[in-house]
């Protein structure tokens, strides 16, 4: 039976994706011939041309069933064959998957988008214009690569919304919490470095470039553009004002706000956050202060 070559797989799960990158260019030259007669290239994971009848057949418009898990594939994406894909699942055009990723039912993988070795995508993820790198941890309903908020006021009065055309760049090692979002960039990319690790229900503007080594708990907030450094802790509801920096080996408590960059590594809290001794003697000044004020009786 003729045989056709449809599938570019990666090169062993010893790969790490930073070599993708770099092949960038021979992964488009093997996609060009994604319709060569190939019987014994490796390189390929090989297909039957009956199911390229079947998928015209059934108005397909280029998408077939994947094999292992039952979900649904682009006939131009790249996809190890190690994948598993669930049922509901899809992966659109032009998209690269390394080998051993799980990609759960109702995820989206996006046109382009790029997911590295041994990375898990849970239920219901949405990935659009972004890179994952290898072994992550993407759980049920996050968003990444969506356009971020961006608007300005014209002469009019109106609102008009800035150019979102950039991209979000994840890690390897990074783990991302239920229903968390991180936006696409618009003048530079949204980035999250190597082994950060995310709570569930955190917004990452676009634009904001997170260090190596973080740790952002439930609730947080980052405004756009703030640039954070390595081994930042950011305690449950803390908020980022846009265009702030902060330092390296920062801690900012729960409900904190940095509302101005923080360039020292230390403890900081409140609101505005303050070193944390001295918001621990602003409460203490209220809580004399209030107590003065209470009727006596």
């Amino acid at each position: 039976m003729a045989v056709y070559a449809r599938r570019l797989s990666f090169f062993g799960p010893s790969k790490p994706i930073s070599y993708l990158f770099s092949s960038r260019a021979f992964i488009e030259k093997f996609r060009a011939l994604s319709l060569s007669r190939s019987s014994s290239c490796h390189l390929f994971s090989v297909y039957s041309c009956n199911e390229f009848e079947n998928d015209a057949e059934n108005g397909g418009h280029g998408f077939t069933k994947w094999r292992n898990g039952g979900g649904i594939f682009h006939n131009s994406a790249c996809i190890d064959p190690t994948v598993l894909i669930e049922i509901g699942a899809i992966v659109q055009s032009k998209a690269i998957v390394g080998a051993n990723v799980s990609v759960g039912s109702g995820a989206v993988i996006g046109p382009d988008v790029t997911i590295g070795q041994s990375t898990k995508i849970g239920y219901n993820v949405s990935l659009s214009n972004c890179t994952i790198g290898d072994s992550c941890v993407i759980h049920n309903g996050v968003c990444i690569g969506q356009d971020g908020f961006g608007f300005y006021v014209d002469e009019h009065g109106n609102m008009v919304k800035k150019p979102q055309m950039l991209n979000a760049k994840i890690g390897n090692h990074v783990e991302i919490g239920a229903n968390s979002c991180v936006d696409r960039g618009s003048w530079r990319d949204t980035v999250i470095g190597d082994h950060s690790k995310i709570d569930n229900l955190v917004q990452i503007g676009h634009n904001v470039v997170i260090g190596s080594g973080c740790m952002l708990c439930g609730q947080v907030g980052i405004a756009g553009s703030a640039t954070i450094g390595d081994y930042v802790t950011l305690g449950g509801r803390a908020a980022i004002r846009d265009h702030v920096f902060i330092a390296s080996k920062v801690r900012l408590a729960a409900n904190s706000c940095a509302t101005k960059d923080i360039q020292e590594a230390g403890d900081y809290g409140g609101f505005p956050a303050v070193p944390i001794n001295e918001w621990r003697r602003q409460v203490v000044a209220k809580f004399r202060t209030t107590k003065k004020e209470l009727p006596q009786g």
